[in-house]
Parts: C-alpha cells; sequence; structure tokens
C-alpha cells in the first residue's frame, strides 16, 4: 500500500448519505488498506458489518487485542505502508496498550480504530459498560497522536488526519475513538476522499552544506543507521559505495546490505567495535535514538566529530552530545548529501579492512557461545538470506544471541523482532508479517515462555492459512532470568521454570503441523520441510535435550538496560 500516491474518485452523490460505520470502511480502502486486524465486539459491530459488506477490506479476527495490534505492527514494518488494528472500548482498548507501546518503540504507522460508549455517557463514569473514564488519556500514554469522532460528519476528516498523523515522520500508531452512537449516525458521503497526506522534514541547506564539508574533510567517516534510516536504504548505500563504513542498530539492520565488507551489521559493543569509533573520524548518527541497550547505556564511545540526523527535532543531542543536529527525514538529508559530495571520497582503506575484521571478529566470538545452536543459526542465516525471507522473533535466549544480528537479512523491512523488549508478540507479529508478505513463507523464531502468552494467535494462523514456519526454542523455562539469577542472585532460580504445555497435543488439537527436534542435527531438514509446506507449521526444539548453549546469556551486557525474558 502506498498512501502516499493514492487518490480515489468514489464517484458517489454527495447527497447520499451512509452511517459513520460505512463511511470509515470507505475511507480506509479508499486510502489504499487491504488488511486490518482485530476482535470484533458489540461497540464496533457497525465498522466491522461495513468492511464485510463492503468487500474491500480482508480482516483478518484475532483471539486478542494484543495480538491484532501486534499483527497490525508487523503488517505496517513489512508493507512499508499502513498497519491497521480495529478494537473496542474500555477493556479491550486496554488489552492492546501493552502491544501499542512496542509500535510506539518501533515506529511504525498503526491505526487503532477503537470505539466509545455512547457521547451522552462519556468521560462520566457513569458504569456504562465497557466505560474507562479516562480512556483517552490511556491511549494519550501510548500513541503518537489520539483523535475523537464526535460528530458523524467529522468522521471522514478526522480519520484522514489520524492515518496521515501515523504515517508522517516520525511516524507512530495513532488512536481514533468513534463512540459506538456515532458508529450508527449518517452523513453525507463525500464525491471524493483524498489519500492521507505526508508531510516530510525537509532538510535546510545550509546545514547539509556544513556536513559535506565535514565529510569532504574525514578520512574515516562512519554511519549509524537505525530503524529511521530504513527508508533511506539506496542513499546509504551509495554513502557506504562512495568512502563511508556503516554500522546499525538492530532496527536499521540491512538498511545497507548486510553482507557489505565495510558494514560491522548490529556487531556495535563488541571490544573492536569500540577500537573502530575510537578511529572514526566522523560519525553520522541517521534515525536512531541510541537505545541504552546499544550503547551500554550511553557509556559506549561514539566517533567525533558527531552529527545527528533524525525526523524527531526532539531527539536531538537526547542520548549524545553532539557536534550538528540536522532535524529532517532520512532519505531526505542523506539524498541532499549526496548531491554535495563527489563520486569518491577520500577515504582511509585501511579503515575499511578494520571494519570487516572487526565484524568477523564479533561473528567468531558470538558464534563461540552458541555450542549445539550454531547449527540453528547457520541453517536459518543461510535460508532467510538466500530465501529473502521475512524473520520474526521473540524476546529470546536465541534471538538475543544469534537471531538479532547473527542471521543475515535481505531487506531492512524484512526483520521484525520485539523492539521494545517484551516477550510474547512474535506470534502475533508473525501473522502480520505473513499477511505482508503472502507470496513467501515467513519464518518466525519465539520462545515456550512467550508463544503462553499469545497462545490463541495460533489458532489465527491455522483459520488464516498463513504461510509461517514457527520455530519454538522450548527451554520450560525464562532462560535467561535463570542464567540472571544464577549470576547475580547466588543461583535462586525463583519465579521462573515453567509448566509447560505439550505442544505437540496443542498442535493436534487446532490443526497445527507440529514437528519436534530432539536431536540438533536433525534441525535443517525439519526447518526444509517446514519451508517446503503450505499453510503454518511448527518446529518445537527441545532445548532441554539437546543442551545449553557453550556460554549463558545474561541479558545485555552490563551497564546496558534491556528487557529479558
Amino acid at each position: 500500500m502506498n498512501v502516499a500516491v493514492t487518490q480515489v474518485d468514489t464517484q458517489v452523490n454527495a447527497h447520499v448519505e451512509e452511517p459513520v460505520g460505512d463511511l470509515v470502511a470507505r475511507a480506509l480502502a479508499d486510502a489504499g488498506v487491504t488488511h486490518a486486524f482485530g476482535v470484533i465486539s458489540i461497540h464496533n459491530m457497525p465498522i466491522l458489518d461495513a468492511i464485510h459488506r463492503q468487500g474491500r477490506i480482508t480482516f483478518v479476527p484475532a483471539r486478542s487485542e494484543a495480538g491484532a495490534l501486534n499483527m497490525a505492527d508487523a503488517y505496517a514494518r513489512v508493507s512499508c505502508g499502513l498497519g491497521v488494528a480495529i478494537t473496542s472500548t474500555g477493556t479491550a482498548a486496554g488489552n492492546a496498550c501493552g502491544s501499542q507501546v512496542e509500535a510506539l518503540t518501533a515506529g511504525s504507522p498503526v491505526l487503532h480504530i477503537t470505539s466509545q460508549i455512547d457521547t451522552p455517557y462519556m468521560d462520566r463514569d457513569r458504569a456504562a459498560i465497557h466505560d474507562v473514564p479516562r480512556q483517552f488519556d490511556m491511549l494519550k500514554a501510548v500513541s503518537k497522536s489520539v483523535f475523537r469522532i464526535w460528530e458523524a460528519r467529522g468522521a471522514v476528516p478526522t480519520l484522514q488526519a489520524a492515518m496521515s498523523a501515523a504515517l508522517s515522520a516520525p511516524s507512530g500508531p495513532v488512536s481514533v475513538e468513534i463512540p459506538v452512537d456515532v458508529q450508527r449516525m449518517s452523513a453525507p458521503v463525500p464525491s471524493f476522499i483524498a489519500a492521507p497526506a505526508i508531510a516530510l522534514v525537509e532538510p535546510r541547506a545550509d546545514a547539509l552544506d556544513t556536513l559535506a564539508n565535514l565529510v569532504r574533510s574525514a578520512r574515516r567517516p562512519m554511519l549509524w543507521l537505525g530503524g529511521g534510516a530504513r527508508s533511506a536504504s539506496r542513499e546509504a548505500s551509495e554513502l557506504v559505495r562512495r568512502g563511508f563504513c556503516v554500522v546499525t542498530s538492530t532496527q536499521g539492520r540491512a538498511s545497507v546490505p548486510e553482507t557489505d565488507p565495510r558494514s560491522l551489521g548490529a556487531f556495535n559493543m563488541t571490544p573492536q567495535a569500540q577500537d573502530v569509533f575510537d578511529a572514526c573520524d566522523l560519525m553520522i548518527v541517521v534515525g536512531s535514538r541510541l537505545r541504552g541497550n546499544e550503547t551500554r547505556n550511553n557509556m559506549l564511545r561514539l566517533g567525533k566529530p558527531l552529527v545527528q540526523i533524525d525526523a524527531d527535532a526532539s531527539q536531538g543531542g537526547r542520548n549524545y552530545p553532539v557536534d550538528l543536529f540536522i532535524h529532517a527525514d532520512a532519505q531526505r538529508a542523506l539524498a541532499g548529501l549526496l548531491e554535495r559530495l563527489p563520486e569518491k571520497l577520500d577515504a582511509d582503506a585501511t579503515f575499511a579492512e578494520r571494519v570487516s575484521k572487526a565484524r568477523a571478529a564479533g561473528e567468531e566470538g558470538l558464534r563461540a557461545t552458541l555450542g549445539p545452536y550454531l547449527i540453528i543459526a547457520d541453517v536459518m542465516r543461510d535460508r532467510v538470506l538466500t530465501g529473502a525471507l521475512p524473520f520474526v522473533r521473540d524476546v529470546t535466549i536465541s534471538n538475543s544471541t544469534f537471531g538479532n544480528r547473527y542471521v543475515l537479512l535481505a531487506e531492512p523491512r524484512l526483520g521484525v523482532h520485539a523492539l521494545g523488549g517484551g516477550i510474547g508478540q512474535g506470534v502475533a507479529m508473525a501473522l502480520g508479517a505473513a499477511t505482508a508478505e503472502p507470496g513467501k513463507r515467513t519464518l518466525a523464531m519465539v520462545g515456550d515462555g512467550g508463544a503462553q502468552l499469545n497462545l490463541g494467535e495460533f489458532a489465527t494462523a491455522v483459520d488464516q492459512q498463513a504461510p509461517i514456519v514457527f520455530v519454538l526454542m522450548n527451554d520450560q523455562a525464562y532462560g535467561v532470568i535463570s542464567n540472571i539469577q544464577d549470576a547475580q542472585y547466588e543461583g535462586r532460580r525463583v519465579y521462573c521454570r515453567l509448566t509447560t504445555p505439550n505442544f505437540e497435543l496443542f498442535a493436534r488439537s487446532i490443526g497445527l503441523a507440529h514437528e519436534r527436534v530432539s536431536r540438533i542435527d536433525d534441525f535443517a531438514a525439519a526447518l526444509n520441510r517446514g519451508l517446503a509446506a503450505t499453510g503454518p507449521c511448527m518446529i518445537e526444539v527441545d532445548m532441554n535435550a539437546i543442551g545449553p548453549f557453550a556460554a549463558p546469556f545474561g541479558g545485555p551486557p552490563a551497564g546496558a538496560a534491556g528487557g529479558a525474558r
């Protein structure tokens, strides 16, 4: 979906009226929305009934509102468009909030359409069913913006404003409250519904001139690319071709091809990486918040001078003092920079060699910690890259070690992970990713603990016959918590052991194909069968039978914060 260029003439007489529920469904479809996720309720039925009758949008019924928001989030990331989730009011809207925090952390353009009780009772705490007296405030805490539709005549313009806000940089989730009585009210059908406008922040020419001068005088320039640079992949790659080296955050991976020898990838906290940063004589941070768990809580020394480019003006110098801040869209800023630079920079070739060696050292150091799971890492690395597969990861030891940096991505949009560190989101995210990329199998790596938080979404995958291979890493525990307790709490393993379902029986009960791997050498063949199958399947890796990692993973490095279950 490319709502930036879509404009649709509805060819409907402006004197004809429709219920707001119908207008909402029509406006979404005219904006290019083809899929939406959610849970039906008495408070959103007018909208969902209209979606069904109009037949222009495929609605995916999730098992929970949390799952629906995760699906919409992943759909937005992989499609590079708008993800739409539709929930009910009150508890239902609250259920979605945890997942909306993830979308807010990732800057995903998600439209959360939720409902409200009848307008005479809103915000009055009169105990109407599904009433949350301060629902607007609750949504405000987890949204980029929040809108409420008070009257029928304002439904389409308000919806367009919400879509524009979600898609405009810095993008993020936007909530819209539509009271159920307003959904039933009628309003004139517009003769023309324009696509939502997307606002881009243009860089100042003088700022780019200053930056270009810094680049021309540098011998060892480097880019640090975050999630905000995913849309500037072509420009970043051209800068690397001209002489830059590059390092990425986890969210910015593959913005420059991860196979490029001048890329450090996401191996950004090794001793060798620190040596590279110390030698760098210009670092440009593009679209990254320089999060604590990727900078040792900002104790990592970055290259100097330090320049930051971000579409969010409030991010300038927030985590590191910068010598130059450019408030701009990443793609526009890097394109403007390229116009000011020669075809080839006077770059120090030995610096690129140092980056390549640092990357190799980081990979070898990681491989040494994996023990038997190196086989899984290598097999996934090959299949994901060569197949250009969407790769979805929940927070597990396997992802925190090799999934986040060792398994190579073909494109930045194909990497989806729980950026905020919350477990239990990978199953639903896989559904959103698979919906956005239907011609390929989606590979999703989840843990047994996280899977139990969204267990019902496996059934949604079966309902949709989604092309997903779920690799379930099962150690019957919150494994990283156990490791932290061993290292920091004298081995007191409390509250981390889990009563775990028999996943084979569970899978059989919902018609989900299942295969258990108890010998590590059987994994490659099992994954090949899963990738060759149709519909969803689960490959359960029995980690207790296979054995431990060579080195226990105990969360982010000392001094760095991060989620850890």
